[in-house]
């Protein structure tokens, strides 16, 4: 569209409207019935579209309809913020915002999800190795709708660990944040081992049975408490524990031990359960003498482990003594690599 410079007796001044002057005793410019309801149809065709109504004393409507456009045509905008500190982040900071938790404990809040802010795309990537936490927290009651597999309407926050890790999130109009994209999407609650004893970014800590609390670490609890392998404290061994049974629980302890995969009605290892502990096997024929041992000279060539099964003997030439530390003869274990062992916890 333009001015209606085609038009007779218009009155436009240098192409432009100009007022009426009656000192001058100029006339003013005159619109036209037609280009005046052009105009102004032209207009609010660009409200309609994006789905809103036109009232006649709101004076911002043109704006938002076309923010409201703009966003359905590409969600994410091209925009980078730099947060180093705890802040509610308002939607004209959307796009990449890289996070830096170095100085303490922060917590990112997402702007609240509406249908008049439409769709819309973040990217929050964290940007310090620190081990001071960082949760990307949704407003109010919207959610980020992560592990729906585990609780149907996601989660109200989430955790970046370690520097490099980003989620890729986008808001649906309707109160929830939905992942689009990750820096790991390794399952909750994988093991996996490592070539490295630091922990890589993503989500992972160590296989060492430490405590979780609840309320930091809900869509694990919740893994827990549908896995199978949740156990009292005093019994849990290779599973899951309900901690104090109020706050807190307890991942798996593996660490220093074999895995041997569930027997799952096969009837090899009967009678076991998911992240049981099983004793080590002594020697077939082993009668507390190792009768059926024989011929290692030097100690130095073979491993030992502790144990407490006592009365097992072992012999140095000539001599015999009681052994009641470990079972030379009596406890049997392959040759092994020990790895670091990791569990996925987001």
């Amino acid at each position: 569209m333009d001015y209606p410079k085609s038009v007779p007796s218009i009155g436009l001044v240098d192409g432009r409207f100009v007022d009426e002057n009656p000192v001058a005793g100029t006339p003013g410019s005159l619109i036209p019935a037609v280009w005046g309801n052009s105009v102004t149809e032209e207009l609010l065709g660009v409200i309609k579209a994006a789905g809103m109504t036109p009232a006649e004393g709101i004076n911002d409507q043109l704006l938002s309809a076309l923010k409201k456009l703009l966003s359905l045509a590409s969600p994410m905008t091209s925009r980078v913020t730099e947060v180093s500190a705890s802040k509610a982040l308002i939607a004209d900071e959307l796009g990449l915002v890289l996070i830096s938790a170095n100085a303490a404990d922060t917590t990112i809040t997402l702007p609240a999800v509406s249908a008049l802010a439409g769709v819309r795309d973040v990217i929050v990537r964290r940007t310090d190795n620190s081990a001071n936490r960082l949760v990307v927290q949704a407003a109010g009651n919207d959610r980020i709708r992560f592990h729906t597999h585990l609780s149907a309407s996601g989660y109200p926050f989430l955790v970046l660990v370690g520097a490099g890790d980003w989620w890729h999130l986008r808001s649906d109009g309707s109160g929830n944040w939905w992942p689009v994209g990750r820096f790991d999407t390794t399952p909750l609650g994988r093991i996996v081992f490592e070539s490295s004893t630091n922990l890589n970014p993503g989500g992972y800590g160590a296989l060492n049975g430490r405590e979780f609390l609840r309320a930091e670490w809900p869509w694990l609890w919740d893994h827990a408490v549908q896995s199978g392998m949740l156990r009292a404290e005093a019994s849990r061994a290779g599973g899951w524990s309900s901690g104090d049974g109020i706050k807190t629980f307890r991942g798996p302890e593996v660490r220093g031990e074999f895995i041997r995969v569930l027997d799952e009605q096969r009837n090899i290892d009967t009678g076991r359960v998911a992240g049981s502990w099983q004793n080590g096997t002594n020697i077939t024929g082993d009668n507390g003498y190792a009768p059926a041992v024989h011929g290692i000279g030097d100690l130095s060539t073979v491993g030992t482990d502790p144990t407490t099964f006592a009365g097992l003997v072992y012999w140095t030439g000539a001599t015999t003594a009681e052994n009641l530390v470990s079972g030379y003869w009596g406890m049997t274990r392959p040759r092994n690599v020990a790895y670091p062992g990791r569990l996925k916890l987001i």
